[in-house]
């Protein structure tokens, strides 16, 4: 079942000669159960896309749908109450509330939809234990290092069972280790629970725990890449080289013609 669609969706940046097209005719489903991969170098309009996918940048033309509705033409109070609802994310920076301890970070998602109950904090706790923070679940995001304050974020993006769960640059903090144990329990969760999943990244290793590719460049959409083995083969190339690391583009830079974008909860 289709649980998200981008249909001819095209973001543009300013009017007339100098207006800049960062995503360009783009069009992809999602399954539910399924985890995607989205690459490409900066200014391939990647961010962009996932910030439309969210809810948080209106297309300049086209849709995005979600639990069979149109985000795209919805107001903003309607988009803010409905990405609270159906959405997840697990981003960079990943916001986590610096005076509430592991637990509470991941129920606040549920007070906000007013799901709390004893059911649902029991989920937490269980949610967080699979997580392997069962001894961190009193500790603040201060008292965590960089990968259990992700595993929180990747708790809070699941708890209230959204249809959708996005990932922007999840390990781009982290050590190799670290990196591959997030992206690891972050798509065996994606694929337990049965939620579309959609992670950014430019680390192309990452690209193991994945079901599909989607590269693009210059706003558009150049491959799909969905044969396991051959992204097993971009994933081993990619930790042959320089080392063992290989980014989609040389720097961590923002996508050029792209305006920042701060994720909140």
């Amino acid at each position: 079942m289709i649980a998200l669609e981008a249909i001819n969706v095209t973001k543009m940046y300013g009017t007339g000669p100098t207006a800049v097209t960062a995503v360009n005719d783009v069009s992809f489903a999602v399954r539910r159960g399924e985890f995607v991969g989205l690459v490409g170098p900066s200014g391939s309009g990647k961010t962009t896309m996932l910030a439309m996918l969210a809810g948080l940048l209106r297309p300049t033309h086209g849709q995005i749908v979600i639990a069979n509705q149109d985000v795209s033409s919805m107001s903003e109070s309607k988009r803010t109450r409905f990405r609270g609802r159906y959405i997840g994310f697990s981003f960079q920076a990943n916001n986590l509330v610096p005076f509430l301890n592991a637990q509470e970070n991941v129920e606040l998602m549920l007070r906000l939809n007013g799901m709390m109950n004893r059911t649902n904090k029991e989920r937490a706790h269980e949610l967080l234990v699979r997580l392997g923070l069962g001894e961190r679940l009193r500790n603040r995001p201060g008292q965590l290092s960089g990968g259990q304050q992700q595993r929180v974020a990747i708790a809070r993006a699941l708890i209230h069972e959204p249809e959708v769960v996005l990932a922007d640059e999840p390990t781009a903090s982290l050590d190799t280790e670290r990196a591959h144990q997030v992206v690891q329990t972050f798509s065996e969760l994606i694929h337990e629970q049965n939620r579309a999943g959609i992670m950014v990244t430019h680390d192309l290793r990452m690209c193991k725990y994945v079901d599909r590719v989607i590269q693009m460049v210059d706003g558009r959409i150049s491959r799909e890449i969905t044969d396991r083995s051959a992204i097993l083969q971009l994933a081993g190339a990619a930790d042959e080289m320089d080392g063992g690391v290989r980014h989609a583009d040389d720097d961590n830079v923002e996508e050029a013609g792209e305006p920042a974008v701060v994720y909140g909860i």
